[in-house]
């Protein structure tokens, strides 16, 4: 017999991590951190026709210390991306970043030196999500696969080594500088 058939019904069984898992997936603040077209839909999701409040995000915050996801909509210039990171290092822990648009996950079309080309350079990306502007329905998808991602994450100093890999390979990266393009 197992410990399940002796307790009483209606009690449940389960980890720390599981409970904080659910629990960071269904209290997501965004931060404001809109630098083009991308950021219009990134607007549009939170009014009513798409309704982020369903999620708990019906506030987007403007202070990087009430926030726990970044979601940076549109390109990166070389000038916004030490304030990018700025923000980001401003954010409380546990932290995520979704790179929404084509721009913000890899330059898109400003393949030049102004253009940072893919924020992953800046700060460490969870979530890429692609298109010109992406649509709200396409935004609400990406964060509802990082709650999955949230949910099923580790805790404690399992997630400080998870994290310190996810730098230790942003730094890795070629400088922006050193990036030629499709004339590698």
């Amino acid at each position: 017999m197992g410990l399940e058939e002796k307790l009483p019904s209606g009690v449940l069984l389960t980890t720390v991590e599981g409970v904080a898992g659910y629990m960071r997936k269904a209290s997501f603040w965004p931060a404001t951190f809109g630098l083009a077209c991308c950021a219009i839909e990134m607007m549009t999701s939170g009014g009513p026709k798409y309704d982020l409040a369903r999620f708990g995000m019906e506030v987007f915050r403007a202070s990087p210390r009430q926030a726990d996801l970044m979601i940076v909509a549109g390109r990166v210039s070389q000038k916004m991306a030490p304030v990018l990171r700025q923000i980001y290092d401003q954010m409380a822990e546990p932290k995520w970043v979704l790179a929404m648009g084509v721009c913000a996950s890899s330059g898109g079309m400003f393949n030049n030196y102004a253009v940072v080309q893919g924020v992953d350079h800046v700060v460490p990306v969870d979530m890429y999500l692609p298109g010109c502007p992406p649509r709200p329905e396409m935004l609400i998808d990406a964060i509802l696969k990082l709650h999955d991602q949230v949910q099923h994450g580790k805790l404690g100093p399992n997630r400080a080594k998870q994290i310190q890999e996810l730098e230790a390979n942003a730094l890795k990266a070629l400088p922006t500088s050193e990036l030629k393009g499709l004339l590698r």
